[in-house]
């Protein structure tokens, strides 16, 4: 198998991380490899906000907890379900002690609905690459209704926030994958 494919199918969600922190240099190569997604027109309508700061990262987890708390209340039963055992296992299930978060930022017009994942997915394949881990965490979108943290991550009136993105050494190997269903196919 060629390590591009590798690498794909190695890529898993790492919810548990050392306490070491990330190189800059090494977060510079991922966040570049983002930057490097395809795009509409080549619009690359995105930018980066990269949190390493123990300070406001333990901020976002404290504001998190209690918005995820409350979303997970109506959540329907099947999510509640999956997330039970991450939740019972960790103190913060939503950036889960991660040494460094990626906030993925579109920018408004053309196609940032699509080419945002996919800079989010490079992202992540970047960091397995180097032997980070990573988790894309919707819940982590719930704190940019926060004053402080819309000033920090400077968003701009129409800017939606994909991911964000957690990365970190995993601190006990990169998990098993699940297994995946056969692809659905259909050949004309």
């Amino acid at each position: 198998m060629n390590t591009v494919i590798a690498n794909i199918a190695a890529r898993r969600s790492v919810r548990e991380y050392q306490d070491k922190p990330l190189s800059k240099d090494a977060l510079e190569v991922i966040v570049e490899s983002g930057n490097m997604a395809p795009s509409g027109c080549n619009a690359q309508g995105w930018r980066f906000v990269v949190v390493t700061d123990k300070v406001f990262l333990d901020k976002l987890a404290k504001l998190a907890l209690p918005r995820y708390k409350k979303f997970m209340e109506k959540a329907n039963p099947e999510l509640a379900e999956r997330r039970k055992d991450v939740d019972a296992k960790v103190g913060d299930p939503v950036y889960y002690g991660a040494p460094a978060v990626v906030f993925v930022i579109g920018k408004p017009g053309m196609t940032m609905e699509a080419d945002c994942p996919m800079a989010c997915q490079n992202i992540m394949l970047a960091a397995r690459s180097l032997g980070i881990g990573s988790c894309w965490v919707y819940f982590g979108q719930l704190v940019i209704d926060d004053a402080e943290v819309k000033k920090a991550l400077e968003l701009k009136e129409g800017e939606k926030v994909f991911g964000p993105i957690l990365l970190g050494y995993p601190k006990e190997g990169f998990p098993q994958g699940p297994e995946k269903k056969p692809a659905e196919i259909k050949w004309i």
